[in-house]
């Protein structure tokens, strides 16, 4: 083929705009989108319901939420090239297949050790779902107005997700047992797998790069280490194997990236991170995804083990800030067209930090009201800051890479869910554990119960003396209430430097 007849059709090719299969296959892409990212946060809900039926202890409770988006993020990259390689429409209906089978599995897991593998094996799915999406709505969307406002809508779709799970978990959970929140992937993804051949059209890389199996190992060897270091560190401190951890997690990721440097056709192109508003992007992406999955992580128990709602109930608490979040996600977009980013994400991230300096004012005597209007003012924040950070990174990088900077942005995304319960999640368990003081009455394995979790001193609450069970319940709630304090103020830290980062680094204009 000449020079001028590809020229001829990348002219024809930008002038051309969808019609109605093109809105509809986006509808269909949005699925997966919203079922990953609601499956980030749905557990927050059932974790009380699964303490009590599995008895997990606290390091399993956190793994139970974590294995799920640790294996995502390490193998989004991987499950990009293959993409590249073998088709992203095909590797989208393989992965929707196996996360639905083994979703339903999960759901009747007898124990908590096989709960946690299920939810990794579920992750290596969902890396298969995530790449594919936004490769497939850069193909779908080739006029460039069309292609923004879709990809506004996926990342308001993503951000949303994460806040959408706790609703939909607590309208599971009011009628049905904890597996209903993953057999619910089954009827979401049903659709996809039906309509997806029809509506979307198959796109892969004329000249994929080579699969590279070592690199595979060592991005997973150095983020398996570095998270699990988080974990330990915040559960129990520095005398724990945690600066082990951290040593292997960098020497594997130094060795990554030394690889990555020298192979002419690189896995991940780490010179992307040398672009300033591509990095920055990124880490507001992160931090952002850290405040809110942490957010959610006490805002969960805190409704209804402290407040006493029903997990339905305490669901539609967070409506408000749902919609918050998806009306910010929108709105940013005609703004950040006029206004520089380095403006408009921090003055956005303001929002987020004054939710969570409202949730570390509230103690123990803390009201419903006050929880729900700081989530609000948190999912203002994080949803304009989402789309816009989503948006730089893709228009930071070149054309050529843009399918790595889209991986890259969902790995970012995953990272921030993880370190979310790990380190935020993290430090409310050990303040707990720290803080509570059970009653003399209460000894031998209940008080070992009853200081794992908040949810483990309910049951054993439950079963106790009434007396015992009123003191019970009481310490544990001023423990907890004293962790969320301080859990907050550290959350609001982290989106300050997450706003410093953003004015440092971003764009002037969009």
């Amino acid at each position: 083929m000449s020079t001028e007849t590809i020229t001829a059709a990348i002219r024809a090719e930008k002038t051309q705009r969808v019609g109605w299969r093109g809105w509809a296959a986006l509808i269909v892409l949005m699925l997966p989108v919203l079922l990953v990212s609601v499956d980030n946060t749905v557990l927050s809900f059932a974790l009380p319901a699964i303490a009590v039926d599995l008895a997990p202890t606290s390091a399993q409770q956190l793994w139970i939420i974590d294995a799920y988006p640790l294996v995502l993020a390490g193998l989004l990259v991987t499950m990009g090239t293959l993409g590249d390689r073998f088709g992203r429409r095909r590797m989208l209906m393989i992965g929707a297949t196996g996360f639905a089978a083994v979703s339903a599995l999960a759901a009747f897991a007898p124990t908590a050790g096989l709960l946690i593998v299920a939810r990794a094996v579920m992750g290596v799915f969902g890396a298969m779902l995530m790449p594919s999406t936004l490769s497939l709505l850069r193909s779908i969307f080739t006029d460039r107005d069309q292609r923004r406002f879709a990809i506004a809508i996926w990342a308001s779709m993503f951000s949303a997700g994460a806040a959408l799970g706790p609703i939909v978990g607590g309208i599971l959970l009011e009628h049905f047992g904890w597996g209903s929140v993953f057999l619910m992937a089954v009827p979401v993804l049903i659709p996809l797998l039906v309509l997806a051949p029809l509506l979307v059209p198959e796109s892969r890389d004329p000249k994929p790069g080579r699969i590279d199996a070592v690199s595979i190992v060592l991005s997973m060897a150095t983020m398996v280490p570095i998270v699990s270091g988080i974990k330990e560190l915040a559960v129990y401190g520095l005398a724990s194997v945690a600066p082990i951890l951290f040593a292997v997690g960098v020497g594997f990721g130094v060795l990554f990236v030394r690889r990555q440097l020298r192979r002419p056709q690189p896995m991940l192109d780490v010179r992307l991170f040398r672009n300033p508003t591509f990095s920055g992007a990124l880490l507001v992406n992160l931090l952002s995804v850290v405040g809110l999955v942490g957010f959610l992580f006490f805002a969960a128990q805190y409704l209804q083990l402290i407040l006493g709602l029903s997990p339905m109930n305490a669901g539609f608490a967070l409506v408000p800030g749902l919609a918050a979040m998806i009306a910010a996600g929108l709105l940013v977009v005609p703004i950040a067209r006029r206004v520089a980013p380095r403006i408009v994400v921090p003055i956005a991230l303001l929002f987020s930090v004054g939710g969570y300096v409202a949730v570390s004012r509230m103690g123990e005597g803390g009201s419903l009201l006050l929880l729900v209007v700081a989530f609000v003012s948190l999912g203002i924040g994080i949803g304009a800051a989402e789309t816009v950070s989503n948006e730089l990174v893709l228009a930071s990088a070149p054309p050529a890479k843009a399918g790595a900077a889209s991986a890259v942005s969902e790995t970012a995304y995953e990272l921030g869910a993880v370190l979310g319960t790990a380190v935020l999640g993290g430090i409310l368990t050990a303040l707990y554990r720290t803080n509570l003081v059970v009653p003399d009455g209460i000894t031998g394995e209940p008080a070992m119960a009853a200081r794992e979790t908040l949810a483990g001193a309910s049951q054993v609450a439950a079963n106790a003396d009434p007396s015992l069970a009123a003191a019970l319940t009481d310490a544990a709630g001023t423990a907890f209430s004293a962790g969320v304090t301080v859990t907050a103020l550290i959350g609001a830290g982290l989106v300050v430097i997450a706003g410093v980062i953003a004015a440092a680094t971003l764009g002037r204009r969009q």
